[in-house]
């Protein structure tokens, strides 16, 4: 783990497109401004858990419902 010290108003650059900037510093809160392209996602870190929590939940369950279509009885019309 990387461990910085900065100051309100201060950067850290994670890549050319990745920025943090120290907004606010008050007792027990620290705010961060994230500039980041579209197509990264930033996340909370309880927000980033349950969404992985529901993303295994979701594969399980598709698990479950894995059906061998082959061994399906299938009703067939008949010609008229």
């Amino acid at each position: 783990m990387l461990i910085l010290t900065r100051k309100k108003d201060e950067e850290i650059i994670i890549s050319s497109e990745i920025r943090i900037k120290i907004l606010s510093i008050s007792d027990t809160q620290v705010k961060l401004g994230i500039v980041a392209p579209a197509d990264v996602q930033v996340y909370r870190a309880e927000v980033f858990e349950k969404i992985k929590e529901e993303t295994i939940r979701a594969a399980k369950q598709t698990e479950e419902v894995d059906i061998d279509v082959r061994k399906l009885k299938v009703n067939k019309l008949g010609k008229k």
